[in-house]
């Protein structure tokens, strides 16, 4: 039998042992910025959620005491601004990625896996009727974040836009993400310990769907 201890405690102890780590968490942030931009399996909204909850700890000592005298905590302007430049050039590489070798990345397994098919087309759709506004309505759409900016690159979307435009719409998102969590850390924390049950059935849920998914879609390719 295995006990899962997901409990208010418990979930305040793992965030406040970062809470006075600052580099590391830095560091950490840019790193799962990229690798979720890139389509990676790492919600950037689960990132940022993460961060301001650590800065939340490092802005009560009181409650969520440092491991040392003097040791230096998270300060939540600079985690906001380490977001935003992580968020918007790890979406300005992408998009340069599109502009400059789109011709060889739509042959690709990758580019039809992630970009072409549906989505594609939601994007194309989405470019006719908003034309370079598109760029940042890509920012605030999980999903399409990664195929959106790298069709920015792909349909000739010229550099000083694309930067205008997503840069805005980062700046608008990210810093006010971090701040609302780190003010509100505290109501946040008991959310998710109250709905701890709820958040392990939709995980386990999704897992399994996931595996059945791999195991149809393997049969059907042994099949073929």
């Amino acid at each position: 039998m295995f006990d899962i201890e997901f409990s208010h405690q418990a979930l305040m102890a793992f965030f406040s042992q970062y809470a006075y780590q600052p580099y590391y968490v830095y560091g950490f942030i840019t790193l799962f910025m990229f690798a979720s931009s890139f389509g990676f399996p790492v919600p950037e909204e689960l990132i940022l959620v993460t961060s301001g909850l650590v800065a939340y700890m490092a802005h009560h000592p009181d409650k969520f005491p440092p491991p040392y005298e003097g040791a230096e905590g998270v300060n939540v302007t600079t985690l906001a601004f380490v977001c935003f430049l992580a968020v918007f050039f790890s979406d300005f590489i992408v998009y340069l990625i599109g502009k400059f070798f789109g011709g060889r990345i739509i042959k690709t397994k990758f580019f039809q896996k992630q970009v072409a098919g549906k989505g594609f087309e939601t994007i194309n759709s989405w470019f006719q009727k908003y034309g370079g506004l598109a760029c940042g309505i890509f920012r605030f759409t999980p999903g399409l974040r990664f195929p959106g900016h790298m069709s920015c690159g792909l349909l000739g979307i010229p550099v000083w836009k694309f930067a205008a435009i997503d840069g805005l719409a980062a700046l608008i998102s990210v810093p006010t993400q971090i701040y609302f969590v780190a003010t509100y850390g505290e109501v946040i924390l008991n959310k998710i310990s109250e709905f701890k049950m709820f958040a392990l059935v939709v995980i386990g849920a999704v897992a399994l769907i996931w595996i059945i998914r791999k195991v149809y879609l393997k049969n059907v390719r042994n099949n073929a």
